[in-house]
């Protein structure tokens, strides 16, 4: 039998031939969080020749995503659309929407899982980070991490689910029926930033709204909600002050603290602690620490603490010549040695500073060591209260005057006037009314599992 000629259309060939199409730029920038997007708006405005790539058509504004979650403020001010910021620049800068499969460090190159590849003369990868579960049993399938848009419409689907379900069980069930079977209860893990805002966030939705569209009653006999850190502080990077400070006002919110006993396991049912002691709860966020983004294996380039890169002064790679490392996914140290934390300041500021070195690059002219302006920071802890600790010298404010700083801040923050506009509304008529006209089930899924009493995060097999 003769043999066939090799089809020249199959997949394989195809997949091999897209492979060679190779675009090139001066700038290739991985991600759009606040480093990439805040290097790619001023190489743009620069007049270079930028693509910038993200698996998601948005920019996404991380530090309220818990609002998202707790139906506080609309998905769209946390998610603006990545066309619609760079349409005055699409002239030099080129957007992207892929998932990155790997990347090339040494050779300034980047591959997507639809076979294209982007070459440039700098290389700048922002990929942000992920959640870390510690390799906890259970956390992964069990818990709902806060990190991304898709994370926060899942937690909210998901407590909605829980809520319906206890609300509608509470009082069909018999007088002898265990509490926890017909309660909602929410474990949050991480006693950081985002797990005291959030925890914050659900005992003030408990307290306001549930009370407001259910019954107090049920918000007060039925409604849980925990936070749980295996530190014996909340807020580990601010002074013991403003700690003690909010710990007393999670508290004096209903917030249930379990401190100084780390998680072992996750399950269906709530969570399992060092002490052998158990937290019943339909719904575990899980918020306890990042790693860096898994594609930072794929570099070429030798990983740090915390799996970052270590990046040079002036942010650029020692061992990989015109590749530069931002925001969460890069080891950054100041002038006194320190290293600075995965804040959004950072990596905006960041992002900035090697714009205007990639420039020198371009321009043959010396780069400048990143000098990082440290403003301070900032947490809510409950409705018109947060703390603050503002400046390189940590001046410290509490109560209202320090939640007017956090509302000035996080505006400044937001990306478009649509979203500050839109944040500003939602919190006066939250403030003023306890309304909370953006409740929405984003994810079906999620909320009909929390709602049969299996709030997974993953669909059942």
């Amino acid at each position: 039998m003769e043999s066939q000629p090799a089809d020249p259309h199959s997949n394989e060939e195809q997949r091999d031939a897209r492979h060679h199409l190779v675009q090139h730029h001066e700038v290739v920038i991985v991600g759009a969080g606040f480093a990439g997007l805040t290097a790619a708006q001023r190489l743009g405005r620069a007049g270079v020749d930028v693509v910038l790539i993200d698996q998601n058509p948005y920019h996404q504004f991380q530090p309220l995503l818990y609002q998202v979650a707790t139906s506080q403020i609309a998905v769209s001010t946390v998610a603006r659309p990545l066309r619609a910021i760079f349409r005055k620049l699409r002239g030099h800068v080129t957007v992207r929407t892929a998932k990155i499969s790997t990347i090339d460090a040494p050779n300034r190159t980047v591959m997507t899982t639809d076979g294209l590849a982007y070459s440039g003369q700098i290389l700048v990868i922002a990929a942000g980070a992920e959640p870390s579960f510690f390799d906890t049993p259970g956390a992964k399938e069990h818990a709902f991490p806060l990190y991304s848009v898709d994370d926060a419409t899942a937690l909210s689907s998901a407590m909605l689910g829980a809520l319906d379900r206890a609300a509608t069980t509470r009082d069909a069930t018999p007088s002898d029926t265990a509490p926890s079977e017909t309660a909602f209860s929410v474990a949050v893990v991480g006693g950081g930033p985002n797990g005291v805002e959030t925890a914050g966030a659900i005992a003030e939705n408990i307290n306001y709204v549930v009370a407001k569209y259910y019954s107090p009653q049920f918000a007060v006999t039925a409604c849980q909600v925990h936070l749980v850190d295996m530190l014996d502080t909340v807020l580990s990077p601010f002074t013991d002050k403003s700690q003690h400070y909010a710990a007393d006002r999670l508290r004096a919110m209903g917030v249930r603290l379990r401190l100084g006993t780390a998680v072992t396991s996750v399950d269906s049912h709530g969570i399992t602690l060092a002490d052998d002691s158990t937290i019943s709860a339909n719904v575990v966020i899980w918020v306890a620490g990042l790693q860096a983004n898994s594609l930072l294996d794929t570099s070429g380039l030798s990983t740090g603490r915390g799996g970052r890169i270590d990046v040079e002064s002036d942010l650029s790679v020692a061992e990989a010549p015109g590749v530069y490392v931002l925001g969460d996914a890069a080891n950054i140290v100041d002038a006194k040695g320190r290293h600075l934390p995965q804040l959004a300041a950072v990596a905006q500021q960041s992002g900035k500073w090697a714009a205007a070195n990639i420039e020198a690059d371009l321009q043959g002219q010396p780069r400048r060591a990143f000098e990082y302006l440290d403003k301070g920071v900032l947490a809510m802890v409950g409705r018109g209260q947060a703390v603050a600790e503002l400046g390189t010298h940590r001046r410290r404010v509490l109560g209202p005057l320090a939640f007017v700083a956090w509302l000035v801040v996080h505006v400044g923050l937001l990306s478009g006037v649509a979203q500050r506009l839109s944040a500003v509304v939602s919190w006066c008529r939250d403030y003023f009314t306890h309304s909370r006209p953006q409740v929405v089930v984003h994810q079906p899924g999620a909320y009909a599992r929390a709602r049969s009493g299996s709030p997974t995060t993953t669909e059942p097999d």
